[in-house]
């Protein structure tokens, strides 16, 4: 095992890098949103979603499985990525290789322009993943994402209400469930759709956490951090990623609230935090939602969560590959995946709204 001081150093490096890539890919300020009189009237919860528009080909292509949906043990996961990135880069070197370990079955969804185009899109890459999940399992499924990740399969929920009855747990990890005001002094530069749509007060967040929040008989578990420079505000009485309203069941819980000196930023909560891994799986292995006082402060003395290998160079090429000009994070004036860029958010699809289409 390396020398936790020289992993804790080179992780504090890694904080550098990884905060211009994260700032890069999700955020936009929340100030480049005009203000609206009146809110617009939303679909009602209960009314059925809309026939999906990605061509399903396209949709099974982006669907990767691995393990025995039906009768492995354990929950199978539905593992959706954050922004600027694919899975392979998010999980691959972490929880895919804890799951496999554990001969827990999951999947990932690859979603168009590393997770940078119209999170509508997304939305609707999910319902499929989701329905073709629980179909093969048999069985209800646990979606659970990083950032973007984290908050997009909550779109998929609330606009297709018949993925509810599919879903047992929705984790979040730094999910971006109410946008984020970070970086609001970004004006004026034409940034990916999903980076305008993130940010706080933006016609998609409105819209996501219209009606509900959450949905009766899934639970939720939103883990974030104080010291996340994406998603903000992320302490812990106006955590951005928390969820309140709504029939579901809720944890919200930071990872300082387990262990006080924790400092793993918003893309190490989602990748190699082991507070954050002990909080996903007592989530899977529980009925609801985490119980933080069951995890105990164990993982406040560990350096890495199960699956990652630091004397792997995968393990550092993959969070490379996240940083501008190295990898596929899109920022101003750089795009090196063809994402589109856009001055302005995407209009809403014509499902959100009361008058339907």
């Amino acid at each position: 095992m390396p020398n936790p001081s020289l992993w804790r150093s080179s992780r504090r490096v890694r904080l550098a890098l990884l905060a211009t890539a994260a700032a890069g890919a999700l955020v936009a300020g929340a100030a480049t949103m005009p203000a609206t009189a009146t809110s617009p009237a939303y679909a009602p919860l209960d009314r059925p979603g809309p026939m999906l528009s990605v061509p399903t080909s396209t949709m099974a292509a982006a669907l990767s499985c691995h393990g025995n949906l039906r009768t492995a043990p354990g929950e199978p996961v539905l593992l959706n990525p954050a922004t600027g990135v694919t899975p392979v880069q998010n999980y691959s070197w972490n929880y895919e290789r804890a799951f496999d370990a554990q001969g827990r079955a999951w999947c990932t969804v690859t979603m168009p322009f590393h997770t940078l185009g119209d999170i509508q899109t997304a939305g609707e890459y999910l319902v499929y993943a989701i329905r073709t999940m629980h179909a093969r399992a048999g069985r209800r499924i646990a979606v659970m994402g990083h950032s973007q990740g984290g908050m997009s399969m909550r779109w998929a929920l609330r606009f297709w209400p018949d993925t509810r009855a599919m879903v047992d747990d929705v984790i979040g990890m730094a999910g971006s469930n109410h946008g984020s005001t970070a970086l609001s002094l970004v004006k004026g530069v034409k940034l990916p759709p999903a980076s305008l749509q993130q940010g706080a007060g933006s016609n998609f967040i409105k819209a996501l956490n219209s009606g509900a929040e959450t949905f009766r008989g899934i639970s939720y578990t939103e883990i974030f951090s104080h010291t996340d420079e994406v998603v903000q505000p992320n302490q812990e009485h106006n955590s951005s990623s928390s969820l309140h309203t709504g029939a579901g069941m809720i944890t919200n819980v930071s990872t300082q609230s387990i262990c006080r000196l924790d400092v793993d930023e918003h893309l190490l909560v989602g990748t190699i935090d082991p507070t954050t891994y002990a909080l996903v799986m007592d989530a899977l292995t529980h009925p609801g939602p985490a119980k933080p006082s069951r995890i105990g402060h164990a993982s406040c003395t560990q350096v890495y969560q199960p699956g990652v290998d630091p004397t792997n160079v995968q393990t550092y090429l993959q969070i490379l590959e996240a940083v501008p000009g190295l990898g596929a994070v899109e920022v101003p004036g750089v795009n090196v995946v063809g994402a589109p860029e856009v001055s302005a958010e995407p209009a809403l699809k014509c499902y959100v709204f009361a008058k339907g289409c």
